[in-house]
């Protein structure tokens, strides 16, 4: 997921002049931004315009569907903005008019062009959720989880043209827990990610920050996830599945196939085996400890505990080997 790249444009290190920031524009799309909005509110700097996407045919049925900060802003009693594109003429030139001092981006997901990034007096300060230049880009807590590291954190930065590249300004580490998966450690960071926004703008008003230029040798790129990286290489090690099990809870989760049809993992773990078996990856070892004992990579073990058929509820390990009648031998696809 997470691929080096060797070169790319410089950038210097440069702290914007200090001064009050009295006029704030939020942007921001999904839940993680949200808890950054309520931080500011909490503060005493109400955003004077909050920007974020349209809404979106979403579900079954194909409603429309606000995003979380939009909903948000609304009930705050905060001035909305949509644009489709903020490239856009007519956005630009109503930024332009409001003049804000500063910019608080937190996953917004779209990039800025130039002519928006030079509006705010301050800038545009950016929460992105891994410790930069690791991970830039649209799913770095995904890409974290994956890559099986112990700690990420969040970086507020000074916003430039390339993607996640503009200087370092404030960062906060946390460690990855045991068992935590994507929709968990999500949950934690955007608190996380509000707080550190709010104490960035204190120290940028007071002329604390020193920003401070990421080295593009160490950078690596964090893609947008879709549902294709959900299906299961039953050739990749125990811990490797272990992993994308984390990584893809709860969107778009890891999908293996039994007897010709899809069956989502919610979860599993490597687990031991007194001697290495022989076979094919996927097969079908039996119960152990309660789980369903399948041979991944490197005669490795992954232990599930619990699946779940298309459209059927949640089931434990053991329920689904006797109510599907298992056979050792068996392969998962």
């Amino acid at each position: 997921m997470a691929a080096k790249k060797d070169t790319a444009p410089k950038t210097v290190a440069t702290a914007k002049k200090p001064g009050k920031v009295e006029s704030l524009v939020f942007f921001g799309t999904p839940e993680f931004a949200v808890p950054s909005l309520d931080a500011l509110v909490e503060a005493g700097r109400r955003p004077a315009l909050v920007v974020t996407k349209p809404a979106r045919p979403a579900g079954r049925g194909k409603q429309l569907q606000e995003p979380p900060v939009a909903e948000r802003a609304r009930e705050l009693g905060l001035e909305v903005a949509q644009p489709e594109k903020v490239r856009d003429e007519e956005f630009l030139a109503r930024m332009e008019e409001l003049a804000p001092d500063l910019a608080a981006v937190v996953a917004f997901g779209q990039i800025f062009p130039q002519r928006l990034l030079d509006v705010p007096r301050l800038g545009c300060i950016n929460v992105h959720a891994s410790l930069l230049p690791k991970y830039r880009g649209a799913a770095p807590i995904q890409a974290a989880l994956v890559e099986g590291e112990r700690k990420t954190g969040i970086t507020t930065m000074q916003m430039e043209a390339e993607l996640d590249a503009g200087p370092i300004l404030l960062q906060e580490e946390t460690a990855i827990r045991a068992w935590e998966t994507a929709g968990e450690l999500t949950e934690r960071m955007a608190k996380m990610g509000a707080d550190l926004l709010v104490e960035t703008i204190d120290q940028l008003e007071a002329g604390k920050l020193k920003p401070r230029k990421q080295r593009e040798e160490s950078a690596s790129y964090a893609g947008v996830i879709d549902k294709s990286q959900g299906k299961l290489n039953w050739a990749l090690k125990a811990d490797e599945i272990y992993n994308r099990i984390r990584a893809y809870t709860p969107w778009p989760g890891v999908i293996t196939h039994f007897r010709g049809r899809p069956i989502k993992i919610l979860w599993g773990e490597p687990i031991t085996w007194e001697s290495a078996p022989i076979g094919e990856t996927g097969t079908y070892l039996g119960l152990r400890q309660g789980r369903i004992a399948v041979l991944a990579g490197g005669n490795t073990i992954l232990g599930i505990e619990e699946l779940q058929r298309a459209g059927k509820k949640p089931v434990r390990s053991s329920d689904f080997v006797h109510g599907e009648h298992l056979r050792v031998g068996e392969r998962f696809a």
